[in-house]
């Protein structure tokens, strides 16, 4: 299961939560629930289903669809869900707080602290530059970022996801050409706080840290390339961006 924002589900998504950012809960409710109604697949039910809930003006609603989140959620078992799981149970635990449920806040309470884990996701996984590098390489933090001028990493970002690479090779700092090369990491990784649980629930994009290097196995030379228009817009969003780089 790769995310495609070109997906019409995901773009259905989008609209919402451009909506929902304006404040217009009602509006971006309707759109929310034409995903779920057109949803094809347990993924795009589990999306549907998160963000109705999340717009839901009632708290017996919001409990209702957090709940069927959570039943399709591991239905689906990948690691791209399961990093929602912590924040769905907090959901469900702020709900019976309201209802003065005191055992379902405190059940869910400890079900969240449970669902923390450490991704599992197998790969292959991709590392996105406009750095020339060689087969044997070692990625490592503590170098300039790629896209936030004078930031030293404190971790090695990747992911899961070839066209998600891709777009890191093509906002990377640099005139070189665009490498997505395949990397292997040398120890434990954890999900980006960055995107996971930002925008969509857990981490659809598959993107990872990590503090030990990644050693670089192999390079691609196809995936899905953006436009220069495309790569534009992208730039825009990143300098326009407010939020703070978690690193």
């Amino acid at each position: 299961m790769d995310f495609d924002p070109h997906d019409p589900i995901i773009q259905l998504c989008i609209q919402g939560m451009q909506l929902e950012d304006t404040g217009d809960l009602k509006a971006a409710g309707k759109v929310f629930k034409h995903v779920w109604n057109d949803a094809t697949n347990d993924f795009q039910k589990f999306l549907g289903a998160w963000f109705v809930a999340r717009v839901a003006t009632g708290i017996d609603d919001r409990v209702k669809w957090y709940k069927t989140a959570l039943q399709l959620a591991a239905a689906i078992n990948n690691d791209a869900v399961k990093a929602a799981l912590s924040l769905l149970h907090t959901k469900m635990a702020e709900c019976y707080e309201s209802l003065g449920n005191t055992d379902e806040t405190n059940k869910h309470r400890q079900l969240a602290s449970a669902s923390v884990i450490e991704p599992s996701d197998k790969g292959p996984f991709y590392h996105g530059t406009r750095a020339d590098l060689k087969i044997g390489d070692l990625l490592m933090a503590g170098h300039l970022s790629n896209y936030h001028a004078g930031l030293v990493m404190n971790h090695v970002y990747f992911t899961a996801v070839v066209n998600g690479a891709g777009l890191a090779a093509a906002l990377a700092n640099g005139n070189g050409e665009q490498r997505v090369y395949i990397v292997e990491p040398a120890g434990s990784f954890e999900d980006d706080p960055n995107v996971t649980n930002k925008k969509f629930p857990g981490n659809p994009t598959r993107s990872y840290r990590t503090t030990k290097p990644l050693k670089i196995t192999g390079e691609l030379t196809n995936w899905q390339r953006l436009t220069p228009d495309q790569i534009k817009q992208w730039r825009e969003k990143l300098a326009n961006s407010k939020g703070e780089i978690i690193n």
